[in-house]
């Protein structure tokens, strides 16, 4: 899942919203009580919802693209339809999103518009090739992992359109994350070179998914504004930590070993310690200048430029419904 849109400066973080009325919403956010979109809001809060449910939108449908590239090259007739199941629920999420960020007052065409022209960013981890089978099992355990720790606190999310879509979506996030963790297990309990695809796999995806969680704390200027109107309950590194935590066991449970030389348990806190990402490469990733960044907007330009006859065929038809009859049967 995919905050890091939260961590960019929004446009009024405050607005010119009467004291009163931001006095009535802060404390409706404080009692727990749920932003619905016909509710005044301040400009800041709109646009930050608007950046961060576009960004999880535009993840979910450029991360359809790794993972399809490899439904015809599945191993069986049973992983094919699993990971095409798991692509479809994707898609559904991409739209279940973009309706919950037009409800702001931000079109669709506008929101894909600006994902096409490089405007507007999604998930970096999307950005990384999946190079063999293997790679499906480490993003579903991996990336949809991480997701799930990140999208669970968004189904309390104060606004009320976004918070009920994550209900669903974690649902089957869930899903997602029990399939990689089982293609994971097989391979791990097959032969030394299945399960060296899968150290192997793990090795390349586990520092580009703890990066996952945005910059560390002391680089997250906004996320204090963004907790106090509880679109974020966590902050990038608890939410960081908790993954870590949860992970590592499982990587043992496998047999595998995580990639962090630094990685070890504190018994007195219960927590792992674990080394520092490359931020540099996550701040490269981010401006454009990942493995796969121009690859993957290509493939969504095309998709998009591909079926500009569907769309176009559908408004000629939903303008022929509303058009008024120009003559009488006889």
């Amino acid at each position: 899942m995919y905050t890091q849109g939260l961590d960019q400066q929004p446009d009024d973080p405050s607005g010119p919203a009467d004291d009163e009325l931001a006095e009535r919403f802060q404390a409706r956010i404080d009692a727990e009580g749920r932003i619905e979109p016909k509710d005044w809001m301040p400009e800041g809060y709109r646009r930050t919802l608007i950046r961060q449910i576009a960004q999880h939108a535009h993840s979910e449908v450029v991360g359809m693209l790794p993972e399809g590239n490899w439904i015809t090259r599945a191993p069986t007739l049973r992983r094919k339809a699993v990971l095409l199941a798991k692509v479809q629920d994707e898609g559904g999420h991409g739209m279940y999103l973009y309706s919950a960020a037009e409800t702001l007052g931000v079109s669709r065409a506008e929101m894909i518009e600006q994902l096409l022209s490089g405007k507007a960013k999604y998930s970096s981890i999307f950005n990384y090739p999946a190079l063999t089978w293997a790679d499906m099992g480490a993003i579903g355990w991996l990336v949809d992992g991480a997701a799930i720790m990140n999208q669970i606190p968004l189904c309390r999310c104060s606004y009320g359109p976004y918070a009920r879509a994550m209900v669903r979506v974690c649902k089957e996030e869930s899903f997602h994350q029990r399939q990689g963790f089982e293609i994971m297990l097989t391979l791990c309990r097959g032969t030394s070179a299945q399960k060296n695809l899968a150290q192997d796999a793990l090795n390349r995806w586990w520092w580009p998914v703890v990066m996952m969680f945005g910059p560390s704390d002391r680089d997250s200027i906004h996320s204090d504004q963004n907790m106090r109107w509880k679109i974020k309950r966590f902050s990038n590194d608890e939410l960081r930590q908790k993954f870590i935590d949860a992970t590592v066991p499982q990587a043992e449970f496998l047999g595998l070993s995580i990639p962090d030389p630094a990685l070890r348990l504190d018994p007195a806190s219960g927590h792992y310690h674990y080394g520092e990402p490359d931020w540099n490469e996550f701040r490269e990733v981010i401006k454009g200048n990942g493995p796969c960044n121009r690859d993957r907007l290509a493939v969504r330009r095309k998709a998009h430029e591909d079926g500009r006859w569907v769309r176009d065929a559908a408004q000629a038809y939903a303008n022929k419904r509303r058009a008024p009859a120009t003559g009488q049967a006889a």
